[in-house]
């Protein structure tokens, strides 16, 4: 009997799981596609509750076509029974019925499960793609249930109403809290300087600052990051220390878009495919092991 000359495989290493419960993008760009990537460039296993389906590309989105409420759950539930999930990302969440659904769900997880809602709320056009009751139903049983939800401007100020309209930083975080969030990461993206900033539970205020690529290709650039900041939560990394990572990691994947792909804006890079040293390119945002 012949054997491996390489030896017996070294013993497997403890990989957190984390749970995206969002769209499949067809495109590959945003949505379950980016979240496995971001999980995948972290260093945990990824998992998935698809919420609805979009035929897209980098030019448009072509037509969406929910899952019922009782097959997300049944994802979910599938996922939960055989893994332990260290930390879960919702994003796209569409219909009254399925936010509802997702709720119950939530609320069969261990206590403590860590939780970042990405509110996919409002379009790049500034279009809104939730209709006004799953909203509300957003705010009303998802929000109070998330430990961070990291909306860019445009959706933070949805969220917080039309008094926060002019709100910008850590006053529109703070608003943001004060129909039910938790900690709020306001993103910087749509900010007059590239900073984030994140409003613990406690009310302490912390900025991060990083570089802005305006010639990279943005697609999928939110959910990369909620999906490398519930990933950092999973490995153990404080929520601060997550959310730096976050924000480098997203930076990058945007630095290292596919910007060649498509007609459209092209989708991020988050594994530096195509940079010759992917691992290196990969590894470039991630912390250490945490204390």
């Amino acid at each position: 009997m012949s054997t491996d000359p390489a030896g017996p495989p070294p013993p497997a290493p403890h990989v957190p799981v984390c749970l995206s419960i969002a769209g499949s993008d067809s495109g590959g760009g945003a949505g379950i596609q980016a979240d496995l990537k971001a999980f995948a460039r972290c260093g945990v296993h990824g998992t998935t509750a698809i919420t609805a389906l979009t035929a897209q590309n980098t030019v448009a989105v072509t037509r969406v076509a929910a899952v019922e409420p009782a097959m997300v759950v049944a994802q979910i539930e599938a996922v939960a029974a055989d893994f332990t999930i260290g930390a879960v990302k919702i994003g796209m969440v569409g219909a009254v019925d399925v936010i509802a659904a997702v709720a119950v769900a939530l609320d069969a997880l261990p206590a403590g499960t860590p939780v970042v809602l990405d509110p996919v709320m409002v379009a790049e056009s500034g279009a809104r793609l939730l209709p006004a009751d799953a909203e509300r139903a957003l705010i009303e049983l998802l929000l109070p249930r998330a430990t961070v939800v990291t909306p860019n401007v445009p959706e933070a100020r949805v969220l917080a109403g039309a008094a926060a309209a002019a709100l910008d930083g850590a006053a529109l975080a703070e608003a943001v809290q004060a129909v039910g969030a938790n900690a709020v990461v306001v993103t910087g993206g749509h900010r007059a300087q590239a900073i984030d900033v994140l409003v613990t539970v406690d009310g302490a205020t912390v900025e991060i600052p990083g570089h802005r690529y305006p010639d990279g290709a943005a697609h999928g650039s939110g959910c990369t990051h909620s999906s490398a900041l519930a990933a950092h939560l999973a490995l153990g990394f404080t929520l601060a220390e997550s959310a730096r990572a976050a924000r480098a990691i997203a930076a990058e994947a945007v630095r290292y878009g596919l910007r060649d792909l498509g007609a459209g804006p092209g989708p991020v890079n988050v594994l530096g495919v195509g940079y010759g040293d992917v691992h290196a390119v990969a590894n470039s945002g991630r912390l250490g092991a945490p204390a």
